[in-house]
Formats: C-alpha cells, structure tokens, sequence
C-alpha cells in the first residue's frame, strides 16, 4: 500500500538507481544517458571511471521543422540519437552502453537508441 502513495518521479528514480547498479561507462563505451523532461530530451556520452562527459546533444539544437506531426518528440528523439552519433564520431567513440535512465524502452527513448545505432553507435 505504501507503493501507491510514491508519485511517478520518485518510481523512476528507483529503476534509475536499480540501472545504474549494473551499467557503467568506461573510455572505450561510454554510457549513453537519456534524460525525458515534459519538452525536451537531452543524450550525452559519459565516462563514469573518470567522471566526465564526451559529449552531449540536446532537442534544442534540432530544427522543429525537420521532425512535424503529432509524433514530432518522437522524431526529434530520433534526429537526436543521429545527431549524438555524429558528435560520438568526431570524439572516435563507437561503441556505447544505453542507460534508459529508468525510463520504459519506447517513445522518445527508444527513438533516441534507433537514431544513435543507425548514425553509427554500437550498442
């Protein structure tokens, strides 16, 4: 009963936390972190052993005119994990491990995975 009372942040938090017991970056694969506000998704590389970002892409730096409709986060989550990719390919990173950042596997989370493996990102 205690359950119900926790707000839908806090459950996310927790299978956050839970993720993260099992996933760690290194140099060579990066964890890729996806954060999903209510108008913007951010993705970034990020090296846990030495604690610093590769790099990070943010929805703001996609045109909304390439991604129209009623699915526009979607496909700005997609145009995202491309445009992720290719900073990742300036840096010489290929490889990478997915943090979904205790968010379920669909949407705009899974659309920012399919962009960044067709841009060139392994997973």
């Amino acid at each position: 009963m205690k359950r119900l009372n926790k707000n839908k942040g806090a459950l996310r938090q927790v299978r956050h936390v839970r993720v993260r017991a099992r996933i760690q970056g290194t140099a060579e694969r990066p964890r890729l972190s996806v954060f999903r506000g209510h108008r913007s998704t951010v993705a970034q590389l990020i090296d846990d052993e030495k604690g610093i970002t590769f790099c990070h892409a943010h929805s703001r730096e996609i045109k909304s005119k390439d991604a129209e409709g009623r699915k526009a986060k979607v496909a700005v989550g997609y145009l995202l994990g491309r445009l992720l990719a290719e900073k990742a390919k300036s840096k010489g990173v290929t490889q990478a491990v997915f943090d979904r950042g205790g968010y379920k596997y669909h949407g705009r989370v899974k659309s920012v995975a399919e962009g960044a493996r067709e841009g060139g990102l392994e997973f």
